[in-house]
């Protein structure tokens, strides 16, 4: 029987989805805040923790970072409001495997509970993935691994990137902001290449706490360090024969990353308090939401091990730049969402179709995944209707927290005006924020060293 903990300072959310997952075969728990919750954990085996954002004594991420670190194999699922979904794709980057947002449905969390047990589960086992029988391919069942493209100009470059990278033994690095569906570019690679038979293992560096990466990546015999009661296999043992794939590389602190590098050159593990060195053959795929160039200039990322990964990259577009892909993935999302929840809705009305166009989508995929999901457990027709999406989707703000300085409590003259002096603001907040680099500033700004310098000098802006 699974194990869930819910940490939540509001008791009736607990006592909900205690009684709740309690009836659907689940051993459940709960916890009023987060330093409890770290207590009990410590004491209690568990296989998957639901805990609100904002806790009175931590925020989500921090909690997240600690339940890590007693365990790497938790999954963690964020709850949060949706005027928070900035905030949880951060926490996905950390971790977590998804989040859910208020007003809670039971039923929406149980699909993704369910999801992230399964995830843990293949992840355990790094099962071999199986060429699917004619009889199988001809099922109307969509999967959630499905590798899905759009009929953009960037989503069709992409698909011919896969084709072409897919037959030979390169690494490969996959840019794109979270949610824009990197591991499923990973898994398609692997599913196309001959290594398909073998295990596809899937490591998220970003989750890794620092004290325990060298044991999950190159394993550890037993009595290396405390907790260490018996063997481990690494994630390159265990991807012996088949691909690994490294997301969030970047967080990888330099002295694994000199680890990595000589895996990489010699293709040999060693692990933690080992004398033994065992040969790998392993393809390596890694993913980033960084630029790893800029990180290797700034000196956080090994220059040698860089151009070992990147063999080959792939950029992925944000979902926000590509709007005619949006319903290619709306109506896929759809039907996963039918299956998992055994309803029949057939689309979206027209103002739903237009208003996904139109928003801006800062969780990407997953975001517009997550939407989709609540739309047909809330639709009571055959058409999901704007009154089952998010207020925060239907009136997005135009703004941001800086908003304020921009107007200064007057009416601006001009719409140009208004984007001049937005632009302004916005550089002079990511120059603070970067200690006036200017490389990153134009990196997280989205425009290249020239515009960004240009600008600067329009605005006057000195740095």
């Amino acid at each position: 029987m699974k194990r869930i903990l819910i940490v939540d300072d509001e008791p009736d959310i607990c006592l909900l989805l205690k009684k709740y997952f309690t009836k659907k075969g689940y051993e459940a728990y709960s916890q009023p805040n987060g330093e409890d919750a770290i207590k009990w954990l410590k004491a209690n085996e568990v296989d998957l923790v639901i805990c609100d954002f904002k806790l009175p004594d931590y925020t989500g991420l921090e909690i997240l970072q600690k339940i890590k670190i007693i365990r790497t194999d938790i999954q963690v699922i964020i709850i949060t409001g949706y005027s928070d979904v900035r905030i949880a794709v951060d926490a996905l980057k950390k971790g977590a495997y998804d989040y859910v947002t208020k007003p809670l449905y039971p039923d929406e969390i149980l699909v993704t509970v369910e999801q992230a047990l399964h995830a843990k589960q293949e992840q355990t086992n790094t099962p071999t993935r199986q060429k699917p029988s004619n009889k199988e391919t001809k099922k109307s069942t969509v999967s959630p691994t499905d590798y899905i493209s759009g009929t953009s100009h960037q989503a069709q470059a992409v698909m011919k990137h896969i084709d072409l990278i897919a037959a030979t033994d390169m690494s490969v690095v996959i840019e794109g902001e979270t949610g824009t569906g990197k591991e499923y570019v990973a898994k398609a690679i692997h599913e196309r290449s001959h290594r398909d038979q073998k295990p596809f293992v899937a490591v998220d560096c970003g989750a890794l706490p620092k004290e325990l990466a060298a044991s999950e990546l190159f394993g550890h015999v037993k009595g290396a360090f405390t907790g260490a009661i018996q063997d481990k296999k690494g994630c390159f043992e265990r991807a012996n024969g088949g691909t690994l794939f490294l997301d969030e590389i970047g967080n990888l602190s330099y002295e694994n990353q000199l680890n990595m590098l000589r895996v990489l050159q010699e293709r040999v593990v060693r692990k933690v308090g080992g004398a033994e060195e065992k040969a790998v053959d392993v393809r390596v795929l890694v993913a980033t939401n960084e630029n790893l160039r800029e990180k290797v200039k700034s000196g956080q990322f090994r220059e040698d091990i860089y151009f070992r990964l990147n063999e080959f990259k792939i950029e992925l577009s944000a979902l926000r730049e590509r709007p005619d892909d949006i319903e290619v993935f709306a109506q896929h999302f759809l039907s996963l969402a039918n299956q998992q929840l055994n309803k029949e809705v057939k689309g979206f009305s027209q103002d739903v179709v237009q208003t996904f166009r139109t928003y801006s989508w800062p969780g990407n995929l997953r975001e517009l995944k997550n939407v989709i999901k609540r739309g047909v457990l809330l639709c009571t027709s055959d058409r999901i209707g704007a009154d089952c999406l998010p207020q925060e989707i239907l009136t997005p703000s135009v703004h941001d927290e800086n908003m304020d300085m921009i107007f200064n409590d007057s009416i601006p003259s001009s719409l140009k005006a208004v984007t001049e002096q937005a632009e302004k603001q916005a550089i002079l907040l990511v120059l603070e924020k970067t200690n006036k680099n200017k490389s990153k500033t134009a990196e997280l700004l989205g425009v290249d060293r020239k515009t960004l310098y240009n600008k600067m000098r329009a605005y006057d802006i000195e740095a």
